[in-house]
């Protein structure tokens, strides 16, 4: 049966491109759905604030009539206006056990790119880092937490045996938060410290003060997190993306800004795990749906540590102290007890060390890929 490629182009392939993993994956039991109607919104060029600084095509792989992979390509100006490079992205990956389909898929991408002046692939990421991205190498017998792939293990052999070469894997960490016996206590200290001796205070975000926060968080990010391997700076137009999507999640007791003498100087950004209540949606809001994401807040009892980041001016301060503590007497109030924070770069030796000096360990491991074009 021969193998075609081709450039999703009506509202019929793209619905083929969303519905691909729901049949992929639909027998795995680690595997959540995530709404359909999201997926669109996602997907959409005039929703999307990704478009506002980058561009993306959909590609879909069909053998004898039937969909068997899909992929996209995009790049993204405003990282290589950062990096000052040429780079593009693939990303949304999803294939059947299938080499010959990979192998086109992942030609169209670079040809794509090509076209379009860049050199150098990386992926996958949905997309940005800072979606859903790499390929999950290690942990396939645990559920994703939100905004996290999931993959089965032929999607890492497919890959390096197609020869792309790794470029660097994201690391997930279990923390039970409710546990302080596993902190070390010089974390303690640093924490009571931080008012004390460096003016440092904490204050919790609320929904009024959310948008607002957000900048304030781009401020932190865009420092705290300019060396790190992929970053790009966050827009208006992201931020304004960010807020919507925390809406459906929103939960102030997680949501963290430490500030010295008005000024911001780091914030944790943890959220409750809607992956929960998307396992019992199974994609879609009817005809039961609703109800179950109307009780929400009863069914999330794990959360996942998206950001924590500090000034650089302040890190050796017990600033990120202050969070850590903060997050563990959260949890003894709450029935949120446990969690995963990350994605931590392998590289990023100094959150790596605090996430062991909380008890943690590694749990999933994600790989991002790269070949040049």
């Amino acid at each position: 049966m021969s193998l075609e490629i081709r450039a999703v182009a009506s509202h019929r392939e793209l619905r083929e491109f969303i519905e691909l993993p729901y049949r992929l994956h639909s027998t795995s039991p680690q595997w959540v759905p995530p709404l359909r109607l999201e997926r669109r919104f996602f997907l959409s060029r005039k929703h999307n604030a990704f478009f506002r600084h980058g561009d993306a095509r959909y590609f879909l792989a069909w053998r004898d009539g039937r969909v068997v992979g899909r992929v996209s390509a995009q790049i993204d100006h405003a990282y290589n206006a950062y990096h000052g490079d040429a780079t593009g992205m693939f990303g949304f990956l999803e294939l059947e056990d299938d080499p010959e389909a990979l192998h086109g898929l992942l030609e169209a991408a670079a040809g794509w790119l090509r076209s379009r002046g860049r050199d150098r692939m990386i992926g996958p990421m949905d997309f940005t880092m800072n979606d859903e991205s790499g390929v999950l190498v290690e942990g396939f017998e645990r559920e994703p937490m939100i905004k996290q792939p999931w993959q089965p293990p032929y999607y890492q052999r497919l890959l390096e045996a197609e020869g792309l070469e790794k470029a660097v894997d994201l690391l997930m960490w279990e923390l039970h938060i409710s546990d302080r016996t596993k902190i070390r206590p010089i974390l303690f200290r640093l924490a009571e410290e931080t008012q004390s001796k460096h003016g440092v205070t904490l204050r919790k975000m609320t929904r009024r003060s959310l948008r607002a926060d957000l900048d304030r968080f781009a401020d932190v990010y865009n420092s705290a997190w300019a060396e790190n391997w992929g970053f790009a700076p966050y827009s208006k137009e992201d931020l304004d993306f960010l807020a919507q999507e925390m809406q459906l999640t929103f939960d102030g007791d997680w949501l963290m800004v430490s500030e010295k003498d008005g000024e911001t100087v780091a914030v944790a950004m943890t959220f409750p795990d809607i992956n929960q209540v998307l396992k019992r949606m199974n994609g879609r809001l009817l005809p039961f749906g609703w109800w179950h994401y109307l009780r929400r807040r009863a069914i999330m009892d794990r959360v996942r540590v998206g950001f924590l980041g500090v000034k650089p001016e302040l890190q050796h301060t017990g600033v990120a102290a202050q969070m850590y503590i903060e997050h563990f007497a959260v949890a003894d109030r709450t029935h949120r007890k446990w969690g995963e924070m990350g994605w931590i770069l392998e590289t990023n030796r100094a959150m790596n060390r605090g996430m062991e000096a909380m008890g943690g360990r590694v749990v999933k491991r994600f790989r991002i890929y790269e070949r040049t074009i």
